[in-house]
């Protein structure tokens, strides 16, 4: 029986890479997100590829939808062999003194509870089985602040000191936990970030070749296909000329 893997934020950048590559290895998807429509075209391409999928539809941020959606699931779908917690955003770019109490509280519910939340669903069914592996999606910004990333920073720091406790938690069962950090990735996280500005977001990435999705899921894939007695606890995933969170050099 092939293994199944859920992605959250599988409609777009990073998420939407994880599907498409993990079908590609064997695996079915459950693939998660806010719109139904996008969901409904990204399960087109991957039954393509020849995986089976199944689609929920709802908000990570939202507790009842959360538990609503893992308890739709039966048969099969009741085992998930991979979680990968790629749900996130980042709002804004201003001094923290300055920052929109709106945004903050969406990244903080997104990136921080909302990963929360999935863990809490799903893990302990892996724990029950004594096999699983949860992939969370953190990022360099989790490592050191950078000029005007305050919250969005305090977020990933948080993800990085979560993943870290929870590997602690399951590390009597045959449970694997992983925080991949990606540097700048070229995804619509930018366009999000400045709330729909492309011309802001497009100069993000300028004079320099960032990563994409698909190399972000070429790691998680890795990691989740190491043998059983390895486990990828970490990794730091940054684009050439881009030495940490605040130093690119562009050209």
């Amino acid at each position: 029986m092939k293994k199944i893997a859920l992605i959250t934020g599988a409609t777009s950048g990073i998420g939407l890479g994880c599907a498409r590559k993990f079908a590609q290895g064997g695996y079915d998807l459950i693939i998660t997100g806010r719109r139904q429509e996008i969901l409904n075209e990204v399960e087109n391409e991957l039954k393509e590829i020849g995986a089976d999928v199944k689609t929920l539809c709802f908000d990570v941020r939202n507790r009842e939808q959360c538990k609503a959606a893992i308890d739709s699931l039966e048969g099969k779908w009741n085992t998930i062999d991979v979680l990968i917690n790629n749900a996130g955003l980042a709002l804004g770019l201003e001094k923290e003194y300055e920052g929109s109490y709106d945004d903050w509280d969406t990244m903080i519910d997104t990136n921080i509870k909302g990963l929360l939340n999935m863990t809490r669903m799903v893990v302990p069914q892996m724990v029950k089985r004594n096999a699983g592996h949860i992939i969370n999606i953190g990022s360099v910004a989790g490592d050191a602040a950078y000029a005007n990333g305050n919250v969005y920073c305090a977020t990933k720091a948080a993800v990085k000191t979560i993943t870290d406790g929870l590997r602690i938690d399951v590390a009597e069962t045959a449970v694997r936990v992983t925080n991949i950090k990606p540097g700048l990735v070229e995804t619509n996280f930018s366009v999000t970030r400045f709330h729909g500005d492309k011309e802001k977001a497009d100069a993000v990435y300028k004079g320099v070749k960032p990563l994409t999705g698909d190399d972000i899921a070429d790691v998680a894939l890795y990691a989740a296909q190491a043998p059983a007695h390895v486990q990828i606890a970490e990794v730091l995933v940054l684009a050439t000329h881009q030495a940490n969170g605040s130093t690119i050099v562009r050209k």
